[in-house]
């Protein structure tokens, strides 16, 4: 199966430089390796191969036949949970896409999927370096069926996620996801609203949308534990935006662990992608990927009946390590040990 990357040049990148607008589109790649593939045929515009400085016109068509060795590696141990005629649902380590995109074809879940499956449809798609049960649908059937459940809200996700701070209780975020204007990264979101919390504070409402392109989004948070500046907590988005936990929780403060887009300092994932992360830079980041897992999954089956999937994460070292607050009630954590409930209700957006 050979992969052909082609894109449309858009009205306002008519007059760019091919290299030029390759860099700034398909960031994967510096202008070195850009320049090498376009004196390489591999880059064709319009059909024909072209030169680095030939200027685009709206409605050429880029194309590019990535060469075998530019796929990074990637841990390709998924295992299965169950398996029907219509579904798989599937454990997805991290450092595995889901779907192929930039330098990643062969080496995504759809992809190994594809291998044993004529019909593969990923329903439950999540970031390439956040793990966890992941639903594909295997009949077209089942594709309709659980597009009408997302339609509805009929899927339930829980995350676990691992953040740097001491979060002081259960919250909920409702606002808007926005391009983060202030970050030289383009695909970089931001949370722009509010917090409240489940005990006699009123979720924020009526905020006006900062920009046309605002996405709407609301996320629970319940705090599960702390334990050395850490804290484990567990996630639900009511709503399902692009990088909506990561960016919402860096947004109120709590950059999640290992998250090199979203964590403590964005230059990492300037470094990871050029292939220059340093030392000091893993030790900031504390884990080799980020702290971010589907925990369990729900939804009914094409014969009404539910299914349900808990799978903790392969985290060496959450569980043991959060500490008990003295407050009354437990909630189990997926294959963990049983912590607390947080306590009073408090506002995170203000003197925290």
């Amino acid at each position: 199966m050979e992969r052909i990357v082609a894109s449309t040049i858009r009205t306002q990148d008519s007059g760019s430089p091919l290299l030029d607008w390759l860099v700034r589109r398909f960031a994967y790649c510096g202008a070195g390796a850009w320049s090498a593939f376009i004196a390489g045929g591999q880059v064709t515009v319009n059909g024909q191969p072209s030169g680095a400085a030939a200027a685009l016109r709206a409605g050429d068509r880029v194309a590019f036949a990535p060469p075998e060795g530019i796929e990074p590696p990637v841990d390709e141990n998924y295992s299965v949970l169950h398996e029907d005629g219509d579904f798989l649902v599937v454990n997805k380590p991290s450092l595995l896409p889901c779907h192929p995109g930039g330098r990643f074809f062969k080496h995504s879940l759809w992809y190994l999927l594809k291998r044993r499956h004529d019909s593969v449809h990923i329903a439950t798609r999540l970031d390439r370096e956040t793990s966890g049960l992941v639903l594909a649908c295997l009949s077209p059937a089942a594709t309709r069926h659980v597009q009408a459940l997302q339609d509805s809200g009929g899927i339930a996700k829980g995350y676990l996620v691992m953040v740097h701070g001491s979060v002081p209780g259960d919250f909920s975020a409702r606002g808007f996801l926005v391009r983060d204007t202030a970050s030289v990264v383009r695909k970089k979101r931001a949370f722009v609203g509010g917090c409240a919390f489940p005990k006699g504070n009123p979720s924020p409402s009526g905020h006006a949308s900062p920009s046309a392109d605002a996405e709407p989004c609301e996320t629970r948070f319940v705090l599960l534990g702390r334990a050395a500046g850490f804290s484990l907590l567990r996630a639900e988005a009511l709503t399902g935006r692009t990088h909506q936990i990561r960016a919402t929780l860096r947004s109120l403060g709590y950059p999640v662990v290992g998250d090199k887009l979203y964590g403590l300092d964005e230059s990492c994932f300037l470094r990871f992608a050029d292939g220059n992360l340093s030392e000091a830079d893993s030790g900031r980041l504390v884990m080799p990927y980020q702290a971010l897992h589907c925990a369990s999954l729900g939804f009914a089956g094409l014969d009404g009946h539910d299914l349900s999937f808990e799978l903790p994460p392969s985290w060496g070292w959450p569980y043991g390590a959060f500490s008990r607050d003295k407050t009354p009630g437990s909630r189990r954590i997926p294959g963990g040990s049983s912590l607390p409930t947080a306590g009073a209700a408090i506002t995170l957006l203000d003197g925290r």
